[in-house]
Parts: C-alpha cells; structure tokens; sequence
C-alpha cells in the first residue's frame, strides 16, 4: 500500500510539472476550473498584507503566468519576478507585454537569488510547490529582504458551500496531496531558524477561504 502511495504521489508530482513547464499554457484554465474562477483574486489577497511603502521594490518568488506581477505594478510597486520554468517566464512576458508593463522577469531558483542583501521591501509567493518551505529558500529570503520586511505567502485556499461541484474539487485537492498541513508548531520553528516571525491567518473571500503566511524578518 505504501508503494502504491509513493507511486501516485510521483505521479501527482510529474503532472505539476507538465502543468508549470509544457503544458504552461493550459495553467490559468485549469487554475479557473478548480477554483471556481477566483484563482486569481485568491493571489491578490497577498496584497492587503505586503505592508510596504509605494514605490517600493518587490520580489514575487515563482511569478507563474504573471497575472500578480501586473497587479503590483498597478499598485504602485517596483516589482521583479523570478521563475523556474522558461515556459511561464514567456507567458508572463507576453502578458505584461499586452498590458504595457515593465517585463522585469528573471529564471532563477529561490535557493540562489541573484541580488544583494537587503535589496527588496517585501516578498511575495502564492501558491508554491513545497520549494517554498527549504531551508535554503527561507535563508535566501531573509538575506534578500530588508530589517522587518516582509515575505507573503499564500499556500492554498478552499472554497467553501455544499454543492456537488465543490465537494468534487475538495476531493481533487485532497488526493493530490494539496490538503495535507504540517504541524504548526512545526511550522513557526521552521520560520523562526530562517530569521522569520510567522502570522497565519485566514480571509474570507467570496465563497472561499484563502490563507495567508506572513513571515517578518526578525534583526
């Protein structure tokens, strides 16, 4: 039974990354389906919680297909964004293109951020592979982020009611391992040996529920 889970999970796996790199351009359908088209506005939650100063510079981490790159630059921010997949790197471009936005898109691993210390006011992730939570990432963010900056995340959010439609896309979630939560105390040491103090907190947001990591760097 183990094996058989290890396998389906390989598989959950491989198909996430058919959807960030080949199959790029089918994300923002899929993202609508399973969301029930407030995929977008469940990023945009991130934005209540930045916190920093117009004008500021920001560092989205995993820009995707670049939809909240351009509602921070709409909100007044310096934003850069940083992707793995050279296939939303081109999506994104294309997008901010369309709209006559700045393309300030870089293809960098987390991990390793090309910039100096303290260069960025704030970060922000929404809906991350679990990069995210590596310790080399957090060590990467603090070091990136000035003296009580911010780095927002939003892992995931649910929707809520009790049709047949969401009851199946609960279930989606489920089984591809999107519902499963570590332990929060765990959670709070992980941030805390990054150079992190962690808030979790939850909004309300339609017929949804969207929850927001907000992690500040600690001096």
């Amino acid at each position: 039974m183990q094996m058989l889970f290890r396998l389906w999970l390989r598989l959950v796996q491989f198909g996430f990354y058919l959807l960030y790199n080949p199959l790029a351009w089918t994300y923002d359908t899929v993202s609508a389906l399973v969301s029930l088209g407030q995929w977008q506005s469940w990023g945009r939650a991130a934005l209540n919680h930045l916190k920093a100063e117009p004008g500021a510079r920001v560092l989205e981490l995993a820009h995707g297909p670049g939809h909240l790159q351009a509602a921070l630059q709409r909100a007044g921010y310096q934003v850069i964004g940083c992707d793995l997949s050279a296939a939303m790197g081109r999506i994104a471009q294309a997008r901010l293109k369309q709209a006559d936005l700045p393309q300030r898109l870089i293809r960098s691993k987390a991990q390793r951020l090309p910039f100096c210390d303290g260069a960025f006011a704030a970060l922000v992730s929404t809906f991350p592979t679990n990069f995210i939570l590596e310790a080399d990432t957090l060590r990467e963010a603090q070091r990136v982020l000035r003296r009580g900056g911010r780095l927002v995340i939003i892992p995931s959010a649910s929707l809520t009611g009790r049709s047949p439609v969401v009851a199946f896309i609960e279930w989606l979630y489920r089984i591809t391992g999107q519902r499963e939560k570590g332990a929060l105390d765990e959670i709070h040491a992980l941030f805390a040996r990054g150079g992190f103090e962690l808030q979790i907190v939850e909004e309300k947001l339609g017929h949804s529920t969207v929850w927001v990591m907000i992690a500040i760097r600690m001096a």
